[in-house]
């Protein structure tokens, strides 16, 4: 009896070993995971997935990146939250502000982290300079 509780155990502990598995690996696959670390002062890689009809009439479907600044987040965890990311193309100040929910965003790549002290980085519309302390990220 002994061995056969042993067992029995063992198994319950296997079986908890691979549900607690399955989901780190669900949760890691899962966007909510870098939904919460993304914070104002990050550069990153937005990739969203973008349909195209060429002439012919037929759908293809290719992956478009935007990288820049993050300068906002809004509404957290929320259904709603949103991250705005601000670049500059040829001279051109650009924003797009990214659902976080969005289903054509195959994923958010962090490339530098700077240290900022606002939570929102709207004076970098104004044509300030950014400053900051960066690390980039591997």
């Amino acid at each position: 009896m002994a061995e056969e509780k042993k067992t029995s155990q063992e198994n319950n502990e296997e079986k908890n070993k691979n549900i607690t598995e399955t989901k780190v690996e669900n949760s890691a696959d899962s966007k909510n995971l870098n939904q919460t670390d993304l914070k104002p002062g990050m550069t990153v890689r937005v990739y969203q997935k973008i349909k195209e009809v060429n002439i012919k009439g037929e759908e293809k479907e290719r992956i478009q990146y935007f990288e820049g600044i993050i300068i906002a987040k809004k509404h957290n965890k929320e259904i709603g939250g949103t991250i705005t990311v601000r670049k500059v193309s040829d001279s051109v100040g650009v924003e797009k502000i990214f659902p976080l929910n969005l289903p054509s965003i195959d994923k958010i790549e962090v490339k530098k982290i700077a240290k900022v002290s606002r939570a929102k980085l709207y004076f970098l519309r104004r044509g300030y300079k950014k400053r900051f302390k960066e690390t980039v990220v591997k």
